[in-house]
């Protein structure tokens, strides 16, 4: 029996770690964690290493520079954080830790990707689209603001209203701008406003804040309330940075609520100097009409006569037209008389019996001709006739039998080209030039 010592068991360190590296690799693919940054450590490799925690527990962490590049900010002590990670060891200390390979602020990141899927969804609609927008008025007679009543956003739009035209009405919708109930209220005040159908453009919109605080504004069921709203909308959320669902739905988008009261009232100063233009204009114009008038009235009394004078007027008139219409007759007469002669002479030039005597001219020249022609064409072709059966003839099998040669055909009148066609004692017929030979096959030789 061996007896084994108790080393012969015994794991190194290295290899312990080791293997608990490669079961936690391989029990964790990848995990997401929050919690806290605290000791982070940013050195010159662009690696990042830090500790994340919570109120009962720590867990050692490092970001590498090919994926830290990728995070969008640099986080600070103190910041709450989702980390996806693979859960490893680190061999030399022994040490458990989480190898990051995204980070990113925790609730900011799923608002984030929650904006992102809504905005693709509404874009796919065509929610977004340039041609479901409407034009916002010109000079609007009413406007709606649905906000928050104790807000900056509606000191802001009063403010630059009462600056830029005092005159003009405004009807505030209130509605709570943030919290759990915000979207809701935002929503109604919309329905509402175009319920009562008195404004004919709607703000809808409020002050600066942080993601989370701007949040309902991008709610889906307040980008469809903007959408089907009756009343063109302008969305003024936020300051000129933040870009929310609603801007991207509305009508129009204003940077701030300020920027959306600018663009929706006019300029009482602009207004004024350009009443006082068009009433200058229309003063001049009416006192151009007023001596255009007068000038049409002084020349018509000049041109008012007795109708004596313009009878006599008409009677020379009638004199004159007399006069001119018996010369027009004459001279309409002497070029038809004129135009008559020319039409006689030239009838007389092209009459057919001159036609007639070049035709027959004609005829008897072609018919002294014809027959020269006849006979040329005849002997002309006689000759070639003569030269095509010569040609014939020299290549005629006849004209080969004259030289001496012989035609064989077997007993189904077929030629004999080769001596394999016949055998011994086959009788076989030979064709002369003149006659023909009955002969037996006394010897075949299929040598060359």
């Amino acid at each position: 029996m061996t007896t084994l010592t108790p080393n012969q068991h015994a794991l190194s360190v290295s290899d312990l770690n080791r293997q608990v590296k490669s079961l936690l690799e391989h029990s964790f693919l990848s995990v997401q964690v929050i919690g806290e940054i605290s000791n982070f450590a940013r050195p010159s490799s662009g690696h990042w290493y830090f500790t994340l925690k919570d109120a009962r527990a720590q867990v050692r962490c490092a970001m590498f520079r090919n994926r830290n590049q990728f995070a969008g900010f640099v986080p600070r002590e103190g910041d709450e954080v989702v980390v996806t990670a693979r859960v490893s060891l680190y061999e030399g200390r022994g040490d458990y830790q989480l190898i990051c390979e995204r980070l990113e602020k925790s609730g900011l990141g799923q608002l984030q990707r929650a904006f992102d899927a809504l905005k693709a969804k509404l874009d796919q609609e065509g929610l977004f689209a340039s041609e479901r927008k409407r034009p916002l008025p010109t000079h609007p007679a009413h406007i709606g603001v649905v906000t928050s009543p104790s807000g900056a956003a509606i000191h802001d739009i009063l403010t630059v209203l009462r600056r830029r035209f005092p005159a003009l009405p405004v009807t505030l919708y209130p509605t709570a701008v943030q919290g759990r109930d915000a979207a809701d209220q935002i929503t109604a005040a919309i329905d509402l406003a175009n319920r009562h159908g008195q404004c004919d453009v709607l703000i809808v919109g409020r002050g600066g804040g942080s993601l989370e605080d701007l949040w309902p504004f991008n709610e889906e069921r307040v980008a469809r309330a903007i959408a089907a709203s009756g009343i063109p909308v302008v969305s003024a959320v936020g300051h000129e940075v933040d870009i929310s669902i609603s801007d991207l739905v509305a009508d129009q988008r204003a940077a701030t609520p300020s920027a959306a009261a600018e663009l929706l009232s006019p300029d009482r100063h602009t207004l004024t100097l350009r009443l006082n233009q068009l009433s200058r204009r229309l003063i001049n114009r009416m006192h151009w009409q007023l001596e255009h008038k007068r000038n049409r009235v002084q020349s018509a009394r000049a041109r008012l006569r007795h109708p004596g004078e313009r009878l006599r007027e008409h009677i020379q008139r009638v004199d004159r037209l007399e006069l001119r219409l018996n010369q027009a007759a004459a001279r309409y007469l002497e070029q038809r008389r004129l135009r008559l002669e020319q039409l006689t002479q030239r009838l007389r030039r092209v009459t057919p019996l001159l036609q007639i005597r070049a035709r027959r001219e004609r005829l008897r020249q072609i018919d002294a001709l014809l027959p020269r022609l006849m006979q040329r064409h005849l002997e002309r072709n006689r000759l070639r006739l003569a030269e095509q059966s010569g040609r014939l003839h020299s290549v005629s099998p006849l004209a080969t039998l004259e030289r001496g040669y012989a035609i064989l055909l077997n007993p189904n009148g077929e030629a004999v080209s080769s001596a394999q066609q016949v055998s011994v004692g086959e009788q076989l017929e030979a064709r002369l030039h003149q006659g023909r030979l009955t002969c037996t096959v006394d010897r075949i030789d299929t040598g060359d």
